[in-house]
C-alpha cells in the first residue's frame, strides 16, 4: 500500500512509505518530496484536450553538470519533467528547480529503482497519460521523444523501449558493454520467452495506466530487467524503437557491480516466479547424478569387494544437494502460491 504522512517539521515536506510485496513498493523507505511549481502543461495554451499530456522522467545522482541541458530539451517535448534528485551532494536538485522541474527528493541515495518509484508515483499523481524515463546524464537525445510515444499515442504499444541496437540508433557502444547487455539480454529471454534488443536503455515511454503493473521492487539498477519481466507477464504490449545515445563521462559507479546486481536481480526474479522450474528442474538432475554414481559404487563394491571412495562421495553430495534443491522449490512455490492468493483476494 502506498499512503502519504505529511512531515511534522514546517518545511512542508511530503514523506512517502513505500511497501513492497510481491511488485509493490519497497518496505520502510522513506522518501522527501519538496513542493515546487509544476509547469502549465501545452496542452492547456493549446486547448486541445484530446492530446495525451507527457512527463519526462529523471532519475538523477549528482548531475548537476548535465541536469540543465537535459531539463531544458525535455521541457521542448513534454508537458511535465519531473526529476529524482536520488540523494545528491551537489546542485543537481538546485538546478532543476530554478528551470521550472517538478523534484522530487531522496536524503540518501536509494537507488535507481526506488528513484524510477518515486518518479511513477508522482506522475501517476500530477495526471500524466504517458511518460518518458530519461537518464540525466545528457547520453539521451530529447528529441526522440515523440519517435518513443508514437506507438502509444497510436495505441500499438503500452510500453515501447529506446534501443541502441535497433535499426536507426546509430549504435556506437562499447563492445565489452554490448558482450554484458547481451548476457542480461539473454537470461531476460530465458525469464520471458521473448527477445529483446536492449534491456538496459534508460530511455522507455511508458502508458501511464499501466505503471500499477511493472512498479519496481529492486532498489537498483535490477529494476530495468525486473519492469520488463513484470510487464510481460502481465501481457503488455512491448515494442523497441531505435534511438541514438551519446558516451559522456563515465558511469560513477562500478559496471561490474551494476552487472551483477542486474544479473542478480533477473535471477532472484526468476527464482520466485517460477521456483518449481528454477529449482525443481536442478535438483532431478542433481538427484539423478547421486543415483547413478551410488549404483556404480555399489556394484564395483559387489564386484571387486571394495568401495570406490570418490563415487560414493559423489554420489552422497549429489543427493544430498539434489533433496535440499528440491525441498526449496516446493517450500517457495507454496509459499509464493499463497501469498498471491491472498493478495488476489
Amino acid at each position: 500500500m502506498f499512503c502519504t504522512k505529511k512531515a511534522k517539521n514546517s518545511i512542508g515536506l511530503n514523506c512517502f512509505f513505500h511497501r513492497t510485496q510481491f511488485g509493490r513498493p519497497p518496505l520502510d523507505t522513506t522518501v522527501l518530496v519538496e513542493q515546487v511549481g509544476i509547469n502549465e502543461p501545452r496542452i492547456r495554451e493549446l486547448g486541445v484536450a484530446s492530446m495525451p499530456r507527457i512527463a519526462v522522467l529523471i532519475p538523477a545522482f549528482n548531475e548537476e553538470l548535465a541536469i540543465a541541458s537535459v531539463v531544458l530539451t525535455a521541457k521542448k517535448f513534454a508537458d511535465l519533467v519531473i526529476v529524482c534528485d536520488d540523494g545528491s551532494q551537489d546542485m543537481t536538485s538546485e538546478i532543476a528547480k530554478q528551470l521550472g522541474a517538478e523534484v522530487v527528493v531522496h536524503r540518501r541515495n536509494l537507488g535507481y529503482g526506488t528513484a524510477l518509484l518515486s518518479l511513477f508515483t508522482r506522475a501517476n499523481e500530477l495526471g500524466a497519460d504517458i511518460v518518458v524515463t530519461f537518464d540525466g546524464d545528457g547520453q539521451h537525445d530529447a528529441r526522440f521523444i515523440p519517435d518513443l510515444t508514437a506507438p502509444i499515442v497510436s495505441d500499438e504499444a503500452d510500453l515501447v523501449i529506446g534501443s541502441r541496437f535497433k535499426d536507426g540508433s546509430r549504435d556506437r557502444t562499447a563492445s565489452w558493454r554490448k558482450i554484458g547487455i547481451q548476457m542480461i539480454n539473454t537470461l531476460v529471454q530465458a525469464a520471458s520467452r521473448k527477445q529483446y534488443s536492449d534491456t538496459q536503455s534508460g530511455m522507455r515511454a511508458y502508458r501511464a495506466k499501466v505503471l500499477r503493473f511493472v512498479y519496481p521492487s529492486e532498489a537498483g539498477m535490477g529494476a530495468s530487467t525486473e519492469i520488463l519481466l513484470k510487464a510481460s507477464k502481465a501481457g503488455l504490449r512491448i515494442r523497441e524503437v531505435g534511438i541514438p545515445i551519446t558516451y559522456g563521462k563515465g558511469s560513477s559507479h562500478n559496471p561490474l557491480a551494476q552487472w551483477l546486481d542486474v544479473a542478480g536481480s533477473t535471477v532472484k526474479y526468476m527464482s520466485l516466479e517460477h521456483p518449481l522450474k528454477f529449482y525443481g528442474i536442478p535438483a532431478t538432475i542433481s538427484v539423478m547424478i547421486g543415483v547413478f554414481f551410488g549404483i556404480w559404487a555399489f556394484d564395483n563394491y559387489v564386484s571387486y569387494h571394495r568401495l570406490v571412495t570418490n563415487f560414493a562421495i559423489i554420489s552422497l553430495a549429489s543427493t544430498i544437494i539434489g533433496l535440499i534443491l528440491g525441498t526449496t522449490s516446493i517450500i517457495l512455490y507454496a509459499m509464493t502460491s499463497l501469498i498471491k492468493n491472498h493478495l488476489s483476494r
